[in-house]
């Protein structure tokens, strides 16, 4: 089991990987703050992430996610559910590298479907449930290749979020124990 944790733990992944509900819970057996990304914009920016998308457009969106993000992992251990693209940009990922221990939350298209469908707060996934999936498979193509890059992997089901908290905890463990005898 885990004793101490010195570094943060960002958890990446598509909207409705579980980035926050597992995140919360793992915070808590880790006795980590837990920090959620999208908040944090929010919070910058004085808005709701729609509203910021809606005023400011995507490139200024991602620009204050970039800004958001190293503030973030410069700072103290935490478990920090980043925003689903925000693992996309080098910088986020060339930060991680050094102040993280990153962990993707991978998870199929039927997951994220299931977790995602009739959610009005996710802004880049706004419009009739019709096209989800679609634009789900678009993430998926787009922005997995980034995600690989994450120190460790764990897939998410449909599963009790409790289960899929142990699993990562396994996950972080057996990666420091390796990263001890390398």
């Amino acid at each position: 089991m885990i004793k101490k944790i010195d570094k943060i733990i960002l958890l990446v992944g598509l909207m409705g990987s579980g980035k926050t509900s597992v995140g919360k819970r793992l915070a808590k057996k880790l006795n980590l703050p837990f920090v959620d990304g999208d908040q944090e914009i929010e919070k910058a920016a004085g808005l709701s992430l729609v509203d910021v998308l809606k005023c400011f457009g995507e490139e200024e969106y991602r620009a204050g996610e970039k800004r958001v993000m190293k503030r973030l992992l410069q700072g103290a251990p935490c478990v920090l559910a980043s925003g689903g693209g925000s693992f996309v940009a080098k910088q986020t990922r060339e930060l991680a590298k050094i102040h993280a221990i990153t962990v993707w939350l991978k998870a199929d298209v039927d997951v994220l479907y299931n977790r995602t469908a009739g959610r009005k707060h996710r802004p880049f996934l706004e419009g009739d449930d019709s096209h989800l999936k679609n634009k789900l498979e678009k993430y998926i193509s787009e922005e997995y290749p980034y995600y690989s890059e994450a120190d460790i992997v764990v897939e998410t089901r449909e599963e009790q979020v409790d289960n899929t908290v142990l699993r990562v905890i396994d996950a972080i463990d057996n990666f420091l124990s390796s990263k001890k005898t390398a």
